[in-house]
């Protein structure tokens, strides 16, 4: 008797970046689930590249650099490559552990990286990061974003500079189709994208979702969405693994309707 695949016919809304929904939503179809594809966030590079392009000319100037997320590596490393290489002297660390494989895909080996929770503040509290004074800092980024690393760093005595690599849009998405696909389980990877969502749902929509059960991988994003209104909120472990994980988990505890 073949044995049923864990996520066997539920319909799990992916809200990943098109480009970084890939490996998420694979992992979803071979475990029998149907992955919808609704991306919540555009990514695009920086619109004047001037800024980010000066900076790297600098770049043998820094102590450390920062990448923020895989995207801030794709962007960042592709204008570094371009105009030459990442100076020996430089440290580098990041956030997430996405963000380390992605650095380590273009052979960068020595990353500071938290191992356990993937976030500013666990990074901040690496032994590495405690004794900076002195230092120079450069922060790769989308257009925005949280000030508490930057602003943590610089209390400790870092001067600390920010290369905006890409920028995030909100993309022209039908919340009609959403509802029409019939959502068993939505994944959202940002506070950011979630509002997105909320703000394209009309109020019977707003209804019908939030009872279907949120997959977040950080506390921050499972405050907004208790904030907005959702009801069915399940918080994972961090990055790719943790979402699949914390799905398959729910998928075998769940009771046949």
């Amino acid at each position: 008797m073949t044995p049923t695949l864990p996520l066997a016919g539920l319909n799990i809304v992916v809200t990943r970046p098109r480009e970084q929904a890939a490996q998420l939503a694979q992992r979803i179809e071979q475990a029998g689930g149907n992955a919808i594809l609704f991306p919540l966030l555009e990514i695009s590079p920086a619109t004047d590249p001037q800024p980010l392009h000066g900076l790297i000319t600098r770049l043998h100037e820094f102590n450390l650099a920062i990448f923020i997320s895989p995207n801030a590596v794709r962007y960042g490393m592709e204008a570094i490559h371009a105009a030459g290489a990442l100076p020996a002297q430089l440290k580098i660390a990041t956030v997430g552990q996405g963000s380390a494989k992605a650095l380590r895909d273009l052979g960068v080996q020595k990353i500071i990286a938290p191992q356990n929770r993937f976030d500013s503040e666990a990074l901040l509290a690496l032994p590495e990061l405690q004794d900076v004074k002195g230092w120079r800092v450069v922060i790769f980024r989308g257009d925005g974003g949280r000030e508490l690393l930057g602003d943590t760093l610089k209390a400790r005595g870092a001067t600390v500079e920010y290369a905006e690599c890409y920028r995030r849009a909100k993309p022209q998405q039908d919340a009609g189709a959403l509802l029409a696909a019939d959502p068993h389980a939505i994944a959202v990877t940002s506070s950011e994208a979630l509002g997105y969502l909320w703000d394209m749902l009309d109020e019977p929509g707003r209804a019908r979702l939030a009872n279907v059960p949120l997959f977040v991988p950080h506390a921050r994003i499972a405050e907004a969405a208790h904030r907005l209104g959702w009801r069915n909120v399940i918080p994972t472990a961090g990055g790719d693994d943790g979402l699949f994980s914390g799905l398959v988990a729910w998928a075998e505890n769940r009771k046949p309707t």
